[in-house]
């Protein structure tokens, strides 16, 4: 039970460990299906016969593989590499069998960690120890895990699926702008790390369902904060050191390419004037993207995706707006910080008056 425990308190770790083993197969995917779609510049699957056609389909196969992946490696943190298998085939089946997507991925992985970490307890003969973890633990574990989706919670989590797709597909229209400031808040809120990435994980199954706008707000989001935090070290040096300065360099290029972490050190020095500065200024990013109509084919970010990116103008005056915004917005805060006095200079300054007056 203390396993258990254990394993369920670390869920976060092990959500995380998997996210970031299934990001290069967005990426790769992603990027290349979109780009197949705006060469072919119908908005549709490539015609049967061409190159494009092909390139589609390599896209495809990022992202059917993404899910597996995902599930393999949430099982991988738990109990290494015996739980690869079963968490990759039940993740699989349910994907599949049910449209679990994502839902059916985690429930996967964290299962198959679970019942592997408990058959590797089993106590074992002398001679049978060195085929349990390629053989009977995979195959065990295998079945269990799979038998539990099939059975048992599969249809359950693709029923779920589709209903949240069907709520999201009904915010397009009447409540997108909500949906925007919340996604903009969660993609800025810690920059890389858990709500971030249930926010991106987010995006990934409606770029799947076909919900492009929303991967739309996305892409300019998780470019905000890195280049907001560049831009402001540019326009107001004085407030910065020179080695945030040369951090500002690094951020402003890491959110060129879609990467929200280029954030993470002037938060971490200055988390009370950083942080609401850029949450607020990747809500307005956000905003101004799902107003202006902003779609994009591929779950990634920044100006990268750029051609896969259908109204170009708005992503890149929703990723203007989301920047200024921030960089006026933390270098406000700063300077008010710098010309308010200190509570002690303050007394100094009193005592002075009294001695001298």
């Amino acid at each position: 039970m203390n396993d258990l425990i254990l394993i369920l308190k670390n869920t976060r770790q092990h959500l995380m460990t998997g996210v970031s083993y299934m990001i290069p197969f967005v990426v790769a995917g992603g990027i290349l299906l979109a780009a197949s779609v705006m060469l072919y510049g119908e908005g549709a699957v490539p015609a049967e016969g061409t190159w494009l056609h092909d390139l589609f389909f390599i896209g495809v196969a990022g992202f059917q593989l993404m899910v597996p992946i995902l599930a393999a490696y949430i099982g991988y943190s738990i109990a290494d590499r015996s739980a690869l298998a079963p968490a990759a085939i039940a993740a699989f089946i349910g994907a599949n069998m049910y449209n679990t997507g994502f839902f059916g991925a985690i429930f996967a992985g964290l299962l198959a960690g679970i019942i592997v970490h408990y058959l590797k307890k089993i106590k074992v003969p002398a001679f049978a120890r060195s085929i349990m973890p390629i053989f009977v633990i995979p195959i065990v574990g295998t079945f269990i895990t799979a038998g539990v989706m099939v059975w048992g919670i599969g249809e359950p989590i693709g029923m779920a699926t589709a209903s949240l797709t069907e709520f999201l597909r009904g915010m397009q229209d009447s409540s997108i702008v909500v949906l925007a400031i919340v996604m903009g808040l969660m993609l800025a809120f810690d920059m890389g790390g858990p709500v971030n990435k249930v926010a991106y994980a987010f995006v990934i199954m409606c770029v799947g369902e076909g919900i492009y706008n929303v991967a739309g707000i996305s892409a300019v989001s998780v470019a905000v904060p890195s280049i907001g935090m560049g831009l402001a070290t540019f326009i107001n040096k004085k407030l910065y050191e020179p080695t945030e300065q040369e951090a500002g360099r690094a951020s402003f290029l890491m959110g060129t390419v879609g990467i929200t972490e280029g954030a993470i050190p002037f938060a971490a020095a200055d988390p009370l004037r950083v942080l609401p500065s850029i949450m607020i200024g990747t809500a307005c990013g956000a905003v101004t993207a799902a107003l202006l109509g902003v779609e994009c084919f591929a779950a990634w970010g920044g100006l990268i995706v750029l051609p896969v990116v259908d109204g170009r103008f708005g992503f890149i005056v929703a990723l203007a707006v989301g920047a200024v915004v921030t960089a006026l917005m933390v270098n406000t805060l700063k300077a008010m910080r710098k010309e308010a006095p200190s509570k002690k200079e303050a007394e100094d300054d009193s005592e002075l008056d009294i001695s001298f007056g």
